[in-house]
């Protein structure tokens, strides 16, 4: 918990205590929830996990399926509108802002759903769907549609999206949407 919260206070300027983000953040809200809904998924108990889920979606505006796997860490800045599908795996240290979905495009009872390795940032709006992985320290752009691998330390923008930077992002400059210039 404490690392979640450092993490929050590292990342978004407006936080004003450890306190605040405990009972204020949904994003914080919600993976507390998920970790008990996840565990109880595990353990194969029937209702409960999604009852769960269902409660933390009406009081984050965040859908976070039991099934999913998120590692340590992980910010849901702002929140309101994210889906996480069944299937889908997290890394530690990522980023997700408002609007993003890990979907699914397949009805099979299969991986179906995206895997972000380890300090991932995802842009707000941005749709990463099917059973695709995108690589550590990778950034995704807002409103982007991913349908394609994103390889490790790359910048992946546009409808579909595609690899516009692939020289990495240097350390404090994750957040920095705006200098996302594309290589020549």
């Amino acid at each position: 918990m404490a690392g979640l919260i450092e993490s929050y206070r590292k990342y978004d300027p407006a936080t004003k205590s450890s306190l605040e983000v405990i009972l204020l953040y949904p994003g914080v809200k919600a993976t507390l929830l998920h970790k008990v809904a996840h565990a109880l998924y595990q353990a194969k108990v029937p209702f409960f996990p999604r009852a769960i889920s269902e409660l933390s979606r009406f009081l984050t505006g965040i859908d976070i399926h039991p099934g999913a796997r998120i590692g340590k860490n992980l910010i849901i800045d702002h929140g309101m509108g994210v889906v996480i599908g069944e299937t889908a795996e997290i890394g530690d240290n990522c980023l997700i802002y408002h609007g993003v979905t890990l979907g699914g495009v397949d009805l099979s009872p299969v991986k179906r759903h995206p895997t972000l390795g380890n300090h991932v940032v995802v842009g707000a709006g941005a749709k990463i769907l099917g059973n695709i992985r995108i690589g550590n320290y990778a950034r995704i752009g807002a409103n982007s549609v991913v349908i394609k691998e994103v390889p490790e330390h790359c910048t992946a923008t546009g409808i579909p999206a595609r690899i516009v930077n692939s020289t990495g992002v240097k350390p404090g400059d994750e957040l920095k949407h705006d200098q996302i210039d594309e290589e020549s």
